[in-house]
């Protein structure tokens, strides 16, 4: 068995762990009681060579104190210092007591100048090293209140605790070496039982599997293994049944024009078909488990169904993909067993889409179109049967408000033909060359007349004549329209101006520029829409369909070309056609 086996890993590492959490417990423990031990040990020799030395002490003089204590100090093997009642130091052993500091604040001192023992390890400052001192009270030349001090080093207490860490150092790595050995032999025939189980549960996936597996012991692992036995049998059988359903339902999904997708809790496909594929613009055959993301470009779908597998409940969709094509998706969650899915089916909606928006755009434009003058018309009407037809004076003013509103529906109905062909792509007539300049001269002659009563100027050169083939009826139509956009909302005395010319990649551009009203740049990209107004109150009062833009913008792009518009509020308008040369 490898010695980085799992098992075995797992068993070693507990022993270890063990091991060493109990011996960090047993060395705080000892180290603490030793220290201790060889703490009270040290105090208890202190102790009893101060009662024999302050016995001493009576019959010593003052002059002599210097040789009594280095002599005490050689016979007791310790420090010997005698303090004063003030904390003035009057002999030491091992040091000149006129270059010692005055001891009274020392711990041990202050507690025998107050006549108790005292007690304290530290590191002495005259030494360097780490002393035991004891302190204790004595008289001296019959006058109390002095102290005798003994210390020695711990330099024993540390070979003590020493000797203690290493003999648990050696307990240590025996206990790790047994706890190994152990580790091993159990891991070892662990391992080979489930070495065992393992081989065979993988074989169980085989369809040829036909093993069987007999337990070897009365434990966990023997009735795991009788388990697995027994599931031998039903597992072969269900991966039959399997493999007849998997072939049913690609054969029954792949046929369909709808698009399917099955995915797993992780997003990942699990299915998918050739129309699927061709929705979001991916090469089929598609590979299992391949990531969502990766297959759709788009996150519309991928985000649909983690909101399946987050709610658990179908829910249906109306997306727009590749292309700009747009799709009803209608997605369910999958359950079987512990494993968890959605399926998406896909159905391509765009050509209903595209026609339902026409229709319902254009039934809503003509609709309110049409509602103001027919209310107009119906109001006037039902004055005038209410009594205002024998009345000469308000009459007439009545007959031609119908009059002028039945003029607006008469033209909202022929611009309506006019898109409706145009759109339709049928032509009356073949292109044929037409000449810029007579065009556009014969635009302006329409308008000269409503250009002449609003007080604006039509300036132009000298016209650059040049020919494109489209439908002259057609163009001349959307050149008008133009003209008259730039007239009626111009202003009182301002100027509408044309000029023509060549692009130097080869077309015609027609430019028409006024100084009126402009409009506000959040309109400019909705103009040339069916019925869309900026100034809907002026629009109507000037007589406007809201269809003329959109005119041009169609019999522009019939002839190949381009329109386009600039503007500021107050500084005017300017629009440029752009059309191929014949």
């Amino acid at each position: 068995m490898s010695l980085r086996s799992s098992v075995f890993g797992k068993l070693l590492l507990s022993g270890f762990f063990l091991i060493a959490a109990t011996l960090l417990a047993l060395d705080f423990y000892l180290t603490r009681l030793s220290a201790g031990r060889q703490r009270e040990a040290a105090e208890r020799q202190l102790a009893a060579q101060a009662r024999i030395l302050a016995g001493e002490l009576a019959a010593v003089q003052p002059a002599g104190l210097g040789a009594w204590a280095r002599d005490a100090g050689d016979r007791a093997q310790a420090r010997i210092t005698l303090i004063d009642p003030g904390g003035v130091v009057l002999a030491d052993s091992q040091h000149d007591p006129h270059d010692m500091e005055n001891h009274s604040e020392r711990p041990e001192v202050r507690e025998a100048l107050h006549g108790r023992l005292g007690v304290s390890i530290r590191s002495s400052a005259t030494l360097r090293r780490d002393l035991c001192y004891l302190a204790v009270p004595v008289p001296y030349q019959g006058r109390p209140g002095f102290a005798l001090r003994l210390a020695v080093p711990l330099g024993d207490l540390d070979a003590a605790v020493a000797e203690v860490r290493w003999r648990i150092l050696a307990a240590s790595l025996a206990a790790a070496a047994l706890a190994l050995v152990l580790a091993y032999l159990f891991s070892r025939r662990f391992s080979r039982r489930v070495q065992r189980l393992e081989s065979f549960a993988r074989s169980m996936l085989d369809s040829r599997f036909s093993q069987r597996l007999a337990p070897d012991a009365c434990d966990e692992l023997g009735s795991l293994a009788a388990s697995l036995d027994g599931m031998a049998a039903q597992l072969r059988e269900l991966m039959e049944r399997s493999e007849l359903e998997l072939s049913r339902r690609e054969a029954i999904l792949g046929s369909m024009v709808e698009g399917v997708l099955a995915v797993d809790a992780d997003l990942r496909v699990t299915f998918c078909n050739a129309s699927f594929a061709r929705a979001v613009g991916a090469q089929f055959p598609v590979g299992e488990g391949l990531p969502l993301r990766e297959l759709a470009a788009e996150p519309q779908v991928p985000d649909l169904l983690d909101r399946i597998l987050l709610s658990g409940t179908a829910q249906a969709e109306r997306l727009q993909l590749t292309g700009g094509r747009s799709f009803q998706v209608q997605a369910a969650p999958l359950v079987a067993g512990s494993r968890r899915g959605a399926i998406a089916i896909l159905h391509d909606i765009t050509e209903l889409e595209r026609l339902e928006r026409v229709r319902r755009d254009f039934v809503a434009n003509v609709s309110h179109e049409l509602k103001t003058p027919l209310a107009a018309i119906g109001g006037c009407a039902e004055t005038l049967l209410d009594g205002a037809l024998e009345d000469p004076g308000p009459n007439r003013k009545f007959v031609e408000i119908i009059r002028a509103h039945a003029v607006r529906l008469n033209n909202i109905a022929s611009d309506l033909l006019v898109l409706s062909e145009l759109e339709s792509g049928v032509s009356v007539a073949p292109p044929e060359p037409i000449s810029i300049r007579a065009a556009l001269e014969s635009a302006i002659r329409t308008v000269e007349s409503e250009a002449r009563i609003r007080n604006v100027k039509l300036r132009w050169g000298d016209l650059e004549d040049h020919e494109v083939m489209g439908y002259r009826v057609r163009l001349e139509q959307a050149l008008v329209n133009l003209l008259d956009n730039a007239v009626k909302f111009n202003r009182p005395g301002g100027d509408v101006s044309m000029e023509t010319s060549r692009t130097l990649d080869g077309q015609v551009r027609i430019t028409i520029a006024d100084t009126g009203i402009g409009i506000p740049a959040e309109h400019l990209p909705r103009i040339f829409e069916r019925f869309y107004r900026v100034d809907k109150a002026r629009s109507r009062e000037v007589g406007g369909t809201g269809l003329g833009l959109s005119i041009v913008k169609h019999v522009v792009e019939r002839m190949g070309g381009a329109v386009t518009a600039e503007s500021e509020p107050g500084q005017g308008s300017r629009f440029t056609v752009l059309l191929p040369t014949a």
